[in-house]
């Protein structure tokens, strides 16, 4: 008898609701450490919303990024509807990009997901300017390839619930 190859790719179970939705609280209370004004340190929720909403665009979408955006301006005390706008606009690229960076390995995936990121932050950063805030200097966007250099890490973490046991029934055909 023949016996079946395991290939390198795991299907994986569905995501599961509740654990999408605490691991956006925890990114959020992840970025209510008071680290001050150090630069590097990436936008928790930025990051976590993008995985989300890239790997499952119809659980995540825009009106979770504007919740969040608006629970992040709140807690930074920013200007209202900063970070909800650039959270929304991250998750509209993110959910229609998500069938392409899929495609890719994570190393890719991240250099995908760093201009969206970069973006967001590039949207934060005009309003701020447009509010009459001075400009932070180009550390600022530090942060969105500390995040993206996260991608790897986060992928592993984000998805570890959703793997199957490794007890394999071998007379299913799948």
């Amino acid at each position: 008898m023949i016996q079946p190859t395991h290939s390198s790719r795991r299907i994986l179970l569905p995501a599961r609701t509740w654990f999408i939705y605490l691991s956006l609280l925890v990114a959020a209370l992840l970025n209510l450490i008071p680290l001050g004004r150090l630069p590097g340190v990436p936008d928790w929720v930025a990051l976590v919303l993008a995985f989300w909403c890239i790997h499952q665009p119809l659980k995540v979408g825009m009106a979770a990024a504007f919740c969040f955006g608006l629970a992040m301006d709140v807690a930074d005390a920013a200007v209202m509807g900063q970070h909800a706008f650039a959270y929304v606009l991250l998750a509209f690229f993110a959910a229609g990009w998500s069938r392409r960076v899929l495609w890719f390995p994570l190393a890719q995936q991240a250099l995908h997901v760093l201009p969206m990121l970069l973006g967001t932050q590039l949207v934060m950063l005009l309003i701020r300017l447009a509010t009459g805030a001075e400009f932070p200097g180009l550390g600022y966007f530090l942060s969105s390839f500390t995040a993206a250099l996260l991608w790897y890490p986060a992928s592993f973490v984000l998805l570890l619930p959703q793997y199957q046991p490794v007890d394999r029934d071998e007379t299913r055909p799948i």
